[in-house]
């Protein structure tokens, strides 16, 4: 009795939560304007609305630049994005058992790349660029993960979310536009023959926070569909709300494009009376004096290099002596772009204007571009690297392609984003210390320098596995051994191959003394 009660109040609900939601809708529509308008439409729009083409294209080609330089770096392919690791308290009971340690970096390892490949197999780049760009432009996205299929996007105009202050999740709600020939069986017929098949339904899906889990049902018409009650847990919601900036106290975040809205617009602004400008300007118009001798007529049948009897006087172009208006015109949309060029990370903005670049400034420029992505970077890997790494697991042990694992033994670790931000800074920090090290010379560098633990902190500053790679100290220490041993051979081959003309002489003459005492 309590879910129905709870699902006959979800359309209610959702109607009283979209007033919240009203003015980040509005934001996100008017980024969308000077962006891709297709990305975010206005309200009403369908499959055969006709959007208008912003007359800039720095705003969608920064947009796309930007979600796919984060797509990339939150999702890299061929290449891990997080590592398994062990509690402290299991680590503690393996103690110094080196073989066990390494069984089970090993079957880590086996299951990082069995999560890796799920991800492959069920393209989850391709909806994930999708919220991305949701995110960037909107700032907000909702990522649906169900047991089975790909993940699903809801933009923001599909959903809505409460959240208490400290940012943690209460309440979702979303709302779809469904067939009645797409429900299930149990919610046609409680729908009876008296509906429209022709006609879409508002389908909403509840999902709240209770005591230790979440409680999810959904509704149509005001009637909780049977069989749709259930429940997750807190740690595996298949429901991810996901927000571009946190603010404490709003319940949905704020888009990047919100942040540099000013610009774009007056970018548009600017494109549109430079181009509208130069359209006027370019067209050709004659004049033709209305006391003159010359008739319009005349001018306007005579082929291309005819003689025809007027003067030049009466004759004239229109001209548009707009100019310099258009050159500041100009000159302030390039500044603008430049500013955008940057704020989107495109190539463009790493080079400086100048004949001689060199490649540490570029290193540098594309460092501190990088560098800005940081928080964005803090956000995502919480709010949607771990709950993806968490459910995807999940997926796989119920389909039996991993193992049962021991409950809140395995922690993922993000080993992208934040974390490579700060490997980078690292790299360099160690190349700019071996080359201020160069001067000294390469005995001094290589008696002062502990060249295994540089190799070791520069694989690590690359992001590598150098188990395996780099020899181990047992492996030195048997090579210095037997190099010793060798070279201990060689000073007794060496003592020897002195010795042996000595020794022959003395065999010699003694052998000769002897021949002569016996004859």
């Amino acid at each position: 009795m309590e879910e129905q009660s709870i699902a006959a109040s979800v359309a209610n609900r959702y109607q009283q939560l979209e007033t919240y939601r009203t003015s980040f809708l509005q934001r996100a529509r008017e980024g969308a304007l000077v962006t891709i308008p297709s990305l975010f439409p206005p309200e009403g729009s369908s499959g055969f609305t006709t959007f208008p083409t912003p007359f800039q294209s720095i705003g969608a080609r920064g947009l796309n630049h930007l979600s796919s330089k984060l797509l990339v770096a939150l999702l890299p392919p061929n290449a891990p994005f997080f590592r398994l690791t062990l509690d402290d308290a299991t680590l503690a009971e393996l103690g110094q058992n080196e073989t066990a340690k390494g069984e089970i970096e090993e079957g880590l390892a086996r299951i990082e790349r069995t999560v890796m490949q799920e991800i492959e197999t069920l393209a989850l780049r391709v909806p994930f660029f999708e919220a991305l760009k949701q995110l960037v432009l909107a700032g907000n996205a909702l990522v649906y993960m169900p047991k089975k299929g790909g993940i699903r996007i809801f933009s923001l105009d599909r959903y809505v979310v409460k959240r208490d202050a400290s940012g943690n999740i209460l309440e979702i709600i979303t709302k779809e536009s469904v067939s009645p020939l797409m429900l299930p069986k149990a919610a046609q017929e409680l729908l009876g023959e008296t509906s429209d098949n022709n006609k879409s339904l508002d389908l909403y899906t509840y999902v709240k926070r209770d005591t230790g889990k979440w409680t999810v049902v959904q509704e149509i018409k005001g009637q909780p569909i049977p069989g749709s009650q259930g429940t997750y847990p807190l740690d595996k919601n298949p429901f991810i709300p996901l927000r571009f900036n946190r603010i404490d106290g709003e319940d949905y975040g704020r888009g990047f494009i919100e942040e540099y809205i000013g610009d774009l617009q007056s970018l548009e602004s600017l494109s549109k009376a430079i181009v509208e400008g130069s359209a006027a300007s370019a067209k050709v118009l004659f004049m033709v004096s209305p006391n003159g001798t010359t008739k319009a007529r005349t001018l306007a049948q005579a082929p291309n290099g005819a003689i025809v009897q007027g003067a030049a006087q009466d004759v004239s172009t229109l001209r548009v002596e707009k100019h310099n208006d258009f050159r500041v015109a100009l000159d302030a949309s390039t500044k603008i772009e430049e500013r955008m060029a940057y704020a989107f990370m495109l190539n463009t903005a790493i080079q400086r204007n100048g004949e001689r670049v060199t490649a540490e400034e570029i290193r540098y420029m594309a460092q501190e571009l990088e560098g800005g992505l940081g928080g964005l970077y803090s956000i995502l890997s919480q709010e949607f690297q771990l709950p993806l790494i968490t459910l995807l697991m999940q997926r796989l042990e119920s389909t039996g392609k991993l193992p049962k694992l021991p409950k809140n033994t395995l922690k993922p670790q993000i080993t992208t984003g934040m974390e490579a931000l700060g490997r980078g800074h690292d790299l360099n920090k160690l190349s700019q210390f071996l080359q201020g090290l160069q001067p000294l010379g390469p005995e001094v560098i290589q008696s002062e320098l502990n060249v295994a633990d540089y190799i070791d902190r520069l694989g690590a500053s690359l992001g590598l596995d150098t188990k395996g790679l780099i020899k181990s100290d047992e492996q030195r220490q048997q090579e210095q051994q037997a190099m010793a041993q060798q070279s201990d051979d060689q000073y007794q081959r060496d003592l020897a191959m002195k010795a042996a003309p000595g020794v022959s002489k003395e065999m010699g003459g003694a052998l000769k003394e002897q021949m002569m005492k016996q004859g």
